[in-house]
């Protein structure tokens, strides 16, 4: 059977970068499509594992030579999926997961109409605003833009073939792996 493409969207804090790599760990045979970025790491992150982080001028020539599968500016920032490594990866044998928000989703499901999509949420609105101030990483301003982003990423669900509640991480977990092992059955 060939390798699957998944895409996984959901607004920030809604615990999508978590359940992928727990999901990781837990199914073999699955890899994660690494984005560009021009945002700044975080704390914790490396270049080439969490991202490709790189500068607007780098950015823009990779779009304009047409390295991008679906490219997406977030919060100020550039986001991109890179053509090349999803298309080697695919041609491995092994599924590949796109971690990537709305407008992505609905430019993959384009061009690989055979994509399964899942949609994460987060039980209510003001769970999601919890966990982001949890995380301590950013300011009010910043909290209340993803917030109104939240929304609006939020009422895009319905375009998804599967859409997943995380108001507990294990039950979303199992979800989750539930459908790719579905999906995989064929």
């Amino acid at each position: 059977m060939p390798a699957r493409l998944f895409v996984i969207s959901a607004p920030s804090g809604a615990g999508k970068t978590s359940l992928i790599s727990a999901l990781l760990k837990q199914l073999p045979g699955l890899g994660v499509s690494v984005s560009h970025t021009t945002r700044n790491k975080r704390p914790g992150e490396t270049d080439g594992v969490n991202y490709h982080f790189v500068d607007v001028p780098t950015f823009e020539r990779m779009v304009e030579a047409g390295d991008f599968l679906e490219h997406a500016r977030v919060f100020d920032n550039l986001y991109g999926t890179s053509r090349g490594s999803v298309d080697r990866t695919l041609a491995e044998g092994l599924d590949v997961v796109l971690e990537i928000d709305w407008q992505g989703a609905r430019r993959i499901r384009d061009l690989y109409p055979a994509a399964v999509s899942i949609f994460i949420a987060p039980p209510s609105i003001a769970a999601l605003r919890a966990r982001l101030e949890a995380r301590g990483q950013d300011p009010e301003d910043v909290i209340n833009r993803r917030m109104q982003a939240a929304e609006d990423e939020m009422s895009h669900a319905p375009e998804y073939q599967h859409l997943v509640v995380n108001d507990d991480f294990e039950s979303a977990l199992g979800e989750l792996a539930g459908i790719i092992q579905r999906a995989r059955a064929g």
